[in-house]
């Protein structure tokens, strides 16, 4: 049975990119800070049958970074996939005359160094075995500059760009580095969820692109 492990877990997009690879016999690991929340979408899995754990960890923190997965390793051997989609507050944006060292500074941990960190966890094993896939799931302003995320699109085209160097040496290795920029509003209960999760699995088992942009021409 293989295991995806995603980062940044929350009730939206990424509880239904759980549910869609634990539809297709994963196991699914749970990250995120907050623990209570976690254990309730480990519940919710479960009910439908699906082999889930919660693994409390704030991807400001390389340490808890570090414990989370190590637990993960621990409880279920390899990490087949690693899917990394953190949502920041909206409180945390900044238009372009607002960006300040800090606020960018903040967004560059948030959504760059998180990531790294979680590569380096699970990407020795995956070159030993040359097997694995990193999935990045990211919003509009990674693609496409956009005034009222300044601050976080700095930070996403910096990450779009770790994606695509790491899908360059990676690809002939049996590892698989894929974007998916998310460019709709997500409104709760819409099922647009599960259409965006349905775009991951075909990515993740076709291979044939490294990006994809939602939006709504397309989903």
């Amino acid at each position: 049975m293989k295991t995806i492990a995603i980062v940044g877990a929350g009730p939206g997009v990424g509880m239904s990119i759980a549910k869609k690879f634990g539809q297709h016999g994963f196991r699914i690991a749970l990250i995120a800070r907050n623990e209570e929340k976690l254990n309730q979408l480990v519940t919710e899995l479960e009910q439908l049958g699906i082999e889930a754990a919660a693994f409390q960890a704030d991807i400001l923190n390389k340490t808890q970074i570090h414990t989370a997965f190590t637990a993960i390793k621990e409880k279920y051997g390899f990490i087949d996939v690693l899917e990394y989609s953190p949502t920041p507050g909206f409180a945390t944006l900044a238009k372009p005359l607002d960006v300040t060292e800090e606020n960018a500074l903040f967004q560059f941990q948030f959504n760059v160094l998180g990531a790294i960190s979680s590569v380096r966890e699970v990407l020795p094993d995956m070159l030993d075995k040359q097997s694995g896939a990193l999935l990045f799931t990211t919003g509009r302003s990674a693609i496409h500059p956009m005034p009222m995320m300044g601050n976080i699109g700095i930070a996403m085209s910096g990450l779009r760009n770790y994606i695509f160097n790491l899908n360059s040496e990676l690809k002939d290795k049996g590892i698989y580095a894929g974007h998916l920029s998310i460019g709709i509003w997500l409104q709760p209960n819409s099922g647009v969820q599960d259409k965006i999760a349905d775009v991951w699995y075909d990515m993740y088992t076709r291979r044939d692109r490294v990006e994809e942009l939602i939006t709504e021409e397309n989903i």
